[in-house]
């Protein structure tokens, strides 16, 4: 079991987020990791401290030299912060729409830092949302998505709903922004099947990386042909292992110990 997972997100120096958890993940769950890196990032566990933009022409050129070469099972997009960048990536996967494409809408850094300028975030919602086979927001990604708030764990379901009429074929609604020592996700689809995932929050200042890690896990699935609930269970597991084997690096937002959690699951 495979699969070839193309990731285009921005780097993280820190090695905790970003494109460097999108291949520790793929890898140790064994899947094949391939990349287009959209921006440079110098961080830490205490934040992000700069930027540094790859133009979009050569984002696209390392999404087509990977898939006329290597060929592609899926997708998944993490941090996509201009608006070009967003077109250019739509441009490239309009010509690849029977691949699955997992969209992780990264927008704020742990550390608090914004990803997403905000004169993209019309774009990602035009070009990205409709395209994506799972989206993957956040409380507060889904909250900026919809232009309103979440106010509690009632209102998630009728809120992923909402971010399904956006356009995506499924909506998976991260619900650890939530107050409470039970983390509930919920998974809705087109078909209307909705899913609820629940599980005993880990009390850790060591969550970096936790969103591009459990999309590049779904990505991962879908690539190795697994169904998207499967997909989804499978993922959990994984990033909750890897929070509770922590390293405990750094003096801020630690990061998750990719390894272990794939050791805990046989990969």
């Amino acid at each position: 079991m495979q699969g070839r997972i193309l990731i285009m997100a921005g780097s993280d120096s820190g090695g905790g987020a970003g494109i460097q958890a999108d291949i520790k993940t793929v890898t140790v769950l064994g899947g094949f990791g391939m990349t287009a890196i959209t921006a440079l990032t110098a961080q830490n566990t205490l934040g992000v401290q700069a930027v540094m933009p790859v133009s979009p022409a050569f984002i696209v050129a390392q999404m087509r030299c990977v898939m006329d070469d290597l060929g592609v099972d899926a997708f998944k997009s993490g941090m996509l912060d201009r608006a070009e960048v967003i077109e250019a990536i739509a441009n490239v996967l309009l010509t690849s729409a029977d691949i699955p494409y997992v969209l992780d809408p990264v927008m704020v850094a742990k550390g608090g830092a914004a990803l997403l300028h905000d004169s993209a975030l019309a774009t990602l919602k035009a070009r990205l949302l409709p395209l994506a086979t799972v989206l993957t927001p956040n409380i507060p990604e889904a909250e900026a998505l919809l232009g309103h708030g979440i106010a509690g764990r009632a209102e998630m379901v009728p809120a992923a709903r909402a971010l399904l009429a956006l356009g995506p074929r499924a909506v998976l609604l991260k619900g650890g922004h939530m107050e409470g020592d039970e983390l509930l996700d919920v998974l809705v689809q087109a078909d209307g099947t909705v899913q609820e995932f629940v599980s005993r929050r880990i009390h850790t200042r060591h969550t970096h990386g936790t969103g591009c890690t459990l999309a590049s896990a779904i990505a991962t699935g879908l690539g190795q042909g697994m169904s998207l609930p499967d997909a989804v269970i499978r993922a959990r597991d994984y990033v909750l292992r890897a929070i509770a084997a922590a390293p405990g690096y750094g003096a801020g937002a630690g990061p998750l110990n990719h390894g272990a959690g794939g050791m805990a699951l046989g990969h």
